[in-house]
C-alpha cells in the first residue's frame, strides 16, 4: 500500500469518525474476536457484495479493519462504524498488521483463493464468497491449507442453511422419498454477450493493477470490473456464479460424501468475441488475447454422470415437451416415486404434499445431520458457532472444492467440446491431457 493513500485514508477515517454507528451493526465492547474484512464493494455501482458479508458478520464479531483496492469502498464501510476502523488497500499489510482472529472476503472470484490462503495462513479463520476458486487446482491448494492450518473456513453459499427448502429437498432424496435412483435437472440461467468494450482511464480512487492481480494484465474497463462473472479471467459465467449455488445442493442430494461425477458431456455456446478452436489454455494463461467482450458461455446443456447411475442435467434453462417442466432458475430432483421443485422461492411436488407431521419429523432430524448436529437457519452464525467448538461448518472447503469441480468440469468441456471422463478420487482428466492442462493457469505477480 502506497504511503499517500494511507494517509489519504487515515484522513478520511478522521473526519467521519463523528458519524453515528449503526444500530444494526454496532459493536459491543464484550466481543472478544477481532474481525477484519477484505473486499466490501461499494454504493457506487455495487461492484460486489462483499459490504453485506462484512456487516452480517460484524453482528458477531468485532470489526477492526476494511480492505479494499478502492478507497471510496473502504471510506463508504467506515462511515458506518463511526469512521474508527483501520483501513487499507493492501490486504497483505493488513493481516500483518492487524493479525485479525476473523476475515471475511468478498472480492472478485480470481482473488477469493490467493487472499484466502493468505489469510489462513496467518491464524485467522474465514468466510469466502462463492465461488470459491477460478481452476480444479486452486481447490486442492486451499483444501491443503484449511487441513494444514486448522482453521475454520466457511463458504458464502447460503442455501445450505435454508431449512424450509435446500435442506428439505436434500433430506428427501436422501431418505429416499424419491425413489432409489433420482436425477436433477437444474436451470442456472444464460450469461449475456456483450463487446467489444472501449477501455478507458482508471479512476483516481481505484489500484487497478491490484484489482486485476493474479489475472493476466488488462487494460481498465468499466465492464471487466463491474460485470466481471462474464470474463474467464476473472470468474467462470453462471456456471460457476449460480452453479456454485444450484449445482452444490444437487451434488450434495445426487452423491452425497466426497465424490464427484464420472463423466461430463454437453454442449453451448459463447459470445461472437470468441472463435471456433480457440485455444483457451494459452488465453487463460495471458498468452493469448480475445477482444475486450465478455466471453463466458451464454447457452449450455449438459450431463454431470455419477458412479453410482444419477445424472445431473446443467441448462441456461429447462423445458420438457409435453410434461408441464419449464424453468429458467432452480432444481427438479425426479425419481421413479416422484419429484420435486425447488428454487428460492418455493419447494414444490406431490412428495411434499404428502408429508405427514411424523414425515416432517423425521426429516428434521436428518437435516441436524445435513448441518453436522448443527441446527439450521443462520449461516454466518453457523460459522461463527463453528469458530467457538472449532468444527466444519456447514459449507466447508472439502464439500465446495467438490462443487465448483463439477462447475470447471462443465465450462472445460464446453472450451473443447467433446464428452470427457473424470476420476473423482485422483482428481483428473482420464487419458487427456488438454482437458487437465485446463485444471491450472498461469498467476500473474503482483
Amino acid at each position: 500500500m502506497h504511503s499517500s493513500r494511507r494517509g489519504f485514508l487515515k484522513t478520511s477515517a478522521a473526519a467521519g469518525s463523528a458519524l453515528a454507528v449503526s444500530p444494526a451493526i454496532a459493536q459491543a465492547d464484550s466481543k472478544k474476536l477481532r474481525l477484519a474484512s477484505i473486499g466490501v464493494g461499494g454504493s457506487r455501482g455495487r461492484y460486489n457484495r462483499g459490504g453485506g458479508i462484512a456487516r452480517d458478520a460484524a453482528r458477531y464479531a468485532n470489526m477492526v479493519a476494511v480492505c479494499d483496492v478502492d478507497e471510496l469502498h473502504c471510506q463508504e464501510f467506515n462511515k458506518a462504524f463511526g469512521g474508527k476502523l483501520n483501513t487499507y488497500t493492501d490486504y497483505r499489510e493488513m493481516l500483518k498488521e492487524e493479525k485479525p482472529d476473523v476475515v471475511t472476503i468478498g472480492t472478485p472470484d480470481h482473488w477469493h483463493v490467493p487472499i484466502a490462503i493468505a489469510a489462513l495462513e496467518s491464524g485467522a479463520d474465514v468466510y469466502c464468497e462463492k465461488p470459491l476458486t477460478l481452476t480444479i487446482d486452486e481447490g486442492k491448494q486451499i483444501r491443503k491449507v484449511v487441513e494444514e492450518t486448522g482453521r475454520v473456513f466457511q463458504v458464502g453459499t447460503q442455501q445450505r442453511s435454508t431449512k424450509d427448502k435446500f435442506l428439505t429437498a436434500v433430506a428427501m432424496v436422501h431418505s429416499g422419498r424419491l425413489g432409489k435412483k433420482v436425477n436433477a435437472y437444474v436451470a442456472i440461467g444464460g450469461a449475456p454477450s456483450g463487446g467489444p468494450f472501449k477501455y478507458t482511464e482508471t479512476p483516481d480512487d481505484l489500484d487497478w493493477n491490484m484489482w486485476v492481480g493474479p489475472a493476466p494484465d488488462a487494460d481498465y474497463c468499466e465492464e471487466r470490473r463491474r460485470m466481471f462473472r462474464w470474463y474467464f479471467e476473472y470468474s467462470g459465467g453462471k456456471m460457476t456464479d449460480w452453479g456454485a449455488h444450484h449445482i452444490d445442493i444437487a451434488q450434495w442430494a445426487l452423491a452425497p460424501g466426497e465424490t464427484g461425477p464420472v463423466k461430463v458431456a454437453g454442449e453451448g455456446s459463447f459470445p461472437e468475441v470468441v472463435p471456433s478452436d480457440f485455444n483457451w489454455k494459452a488465453f487463460l494463461d495471458g498468452d493469448a488475447k480475445l477482444p475486450n467482450g465478455y466471453n463466458t458461455a451464454t447457452k449450455f446443456h449438459i450431463d454431470l454422470t455419477y458412479e453410482n447411475g444419477s445424472v445431473m442435467n446443467v441448462n441456461h434453462h429447462y423445458k420438457r415437451e409435453g410434461d408441464n417442466v419449464d424453468f429458467g432458475n432452480g432444481i427438479l430432483f425426479e425419481g421413479e416415486k416422484g419429484r420435486i421443485f425447488v428454487n428460492r422461492g418455493k419447494l414444490e411436488g406431490a412428495p411434499v404434499n404428502a408429508l405427514t407431521d411424523a414425515d416432517r419429523a423425521e426429516l428434521d432430524e436428518k437435516i441436524v445431520e445435513l448441518c453436522k448436529g448443527k441446527k439450521p437457519g443462520s449461516h454466518m452464525g453457523n460459522f461463527f458457532a463453528c469458530i467457538e467448538d472449532r468444527s466444519k461448518p456447514i459449507s466447508d472447503v472439502w464439500s465446495h472444492h467438490r462443487t465448483m469441480t463439477s462447475c470447471h468440469l462443465c465450462n472445460i468441456a464446453l472450451m473443447l467440446g467433446r464428452e470427457l471422463r473424470w476420476d473423482p478420487k485422483q482428481e483428473k482428466f482420464i487419458d487427456d491431457e488438454q482437458a487437465n492442462a485446463l485444471m491450472s493457469r498461469k498467476s500473474r505477480e503482483v
